[in-house]
């Protein structure tokens, strides 16, 4: 099975979605698994993740009105599967490590979800605290590889903070969101694998899932180009290898059956 496990679906409106700058004109319509299917198709995928773009109720209700509707059937048995918080859009930057959140989030544990962490550089020292409040049996997907500074050609101090949040086998990383961090207009494959190499250094084939950050991701590339350049650079990995990252480690770190 091979899953996008990084999407989203919006009706969109300014108030809710006014992070969308005006050179984000591409993407502010509505966006309906409708509109996924075919993209989907056309790379031969299964399935994907939507995650949340805002920070509401009525979106995870809405989202799982999709699901139970099972339009265009691209997921047999949807269910919620893991909850994210917009941590790099928190003023303090502390925010994550503040007792009422950490115990919010260890009550995902008893449900068997995931938590996804949506962080800048600046975040990732925080984050390995923020890990340590936590047994193994909590699962942990990093959004975007953490959002690296790819435009401006910086590897560190990201690199060593990500290998040292790669030490806890319970941390996952999503190879996503990569082309919006480059230069939207120029960026090629080449300016992206320095990054893509420090990942898979660091969580190997065993941790690391695909994921496309549709629909955002077309203010920079189209749907198929975003997604090639990951699905290019794993292709000289074995099938087994392959295979975990295209979809088998989203089944396992968000345990959709």
């Amino acid at each position: 099975m091979k899953i996008d496990s990084h999407q989203h679906y919006w009706h969109f409106n300014t108030a809710d979605y006014g992070w969308m700058g005006e050179n984000m004109s591409v993407i502010k319509r509505d966006f309906l698994p409708t509109d996924l299917l075919p993209e989907l198709k056309s790379i031969d995928f299964d399935g994907s993740v939507a995650v949340q773009a805002r920070q509401s109720l009525e979106e995870t209700n809405w989202l799982l009105q999709q699901a139970e509707e099972q339009i265009a059937a691209f997921a047999k048995h949807p269910k919620a599967v893991g909850v994210r918080h917009v941590i790099h859009d928190e003023e303090d930057l502390d925010f994550m490590l503040r007792p009422a959140f950490i115990c919010g989030v260890q009550m995902l544990e008893k449900y068997d979800m995931a938590y996804d962490i949506l962080i800048f550089p600046k975040h990732l020292t925080n984050t390995i605290e923020f890990v340590k409040q936590f047994s193994n049996k909590q699962t942990f997907v990093i959004d975007h590889i953490a959002k690296p500074l790819i435009k401006d050609g910086i590897v560190s101090p990201w690199k060593e903070d990500i290998a040292a949040l790669a030490t806890f086998p319970n941390v996952y990383c999503k190879l996503s969101g990569m082309v919006t961090e480059a230069d939207w207009n120029t960026w090629t494959p080449e300016n992206i694998r320095p990054y893509l190499d420090v990942i898979m250094e660091a969580f190997g084939p065993e941790r690391i899932l695909i994921g496309s950050d549709w629909p955002v991701c077309l203010v920079a590339g189209k749907y198929s180009e975003v997604m090639q350049v990951v699905t290019d650079y794993i292709s000289t990995f074995t099938e087994k290898e392959q295979a975990l990252m295209l979809g088998g480690n989203a089944v396992k770190a968000y345990k959709i059956k």
